[in-house]
């Protein structure tokens, strides 16, 4: 049986001149839990870095080769910017990874970064980007109030 996992919680940490970052405590011990690893690139929506586990990318390359068609624009240009730009970032022993310049560049992170839980993904930000856009995203959705069935419930 699979074992369940869940990136919560914002966490933030400092980040140092090499560009090494302690990943959360509850991220290593996801990590640990499982024989993948963390994988991270730029985030295609968002001046941020998207991060999960290897497994949740493969997932992505099947479901992608199922619904886009293999010689397609659409496919060829999604998979150059995720799988071109993805990197396994193994942690070292006190949990750290090193995340790359061009990482670094694309999410504006110097000294401090915010890791954002996704469930089955996390986002690394820039501390001042990551309040902004939390302060967005609480505004639109007080504002839509959205809500969510449960299985089997009929929409009225």
């Amino acid at each position: 049986m699979r074992k369940t996992f869940l990136f919560m919680d914002t966490v933030v940490n400092k980040v140092d001149a090499k560009g090494r970052v302690s990943l959360p405590a509850d991220y290593r011990s996801i990590v640990k839990g499982t024989e993948s690893e963390i994988v991270c690139y730029r985030s295609l929506t968002a001046p941020c870095i998207e991060g999960c586990l290897e497994d949740l990318l493969d997932k992505l390359a099947s479901e992608m080769e199922d619904s886009l068609d293999f010689f397609s624009s659409t496919q060829d240009d999604l998979t150059n910017l995720i799988f071109g730009d993805a990197k396994r970032y193994p942690f070292d022993s006190t949990g750290r990874i090193m995340l790359s310049e061009k990482l670094l560049r694309h999410a504006a992170i110097t000294d401090t970064a915010v890791f954002v839980g996704k469930g089955r993904k996390f986002q690394i930000w820039n501390p001042a980007n990551w309040a902004k856009e939390e302060a967005r995203i609480r505004a639109e959705v007080l504002q839509k109030r959205p809500s969510i069935r449960q299985p089997g419930e009929v929409k009225a």
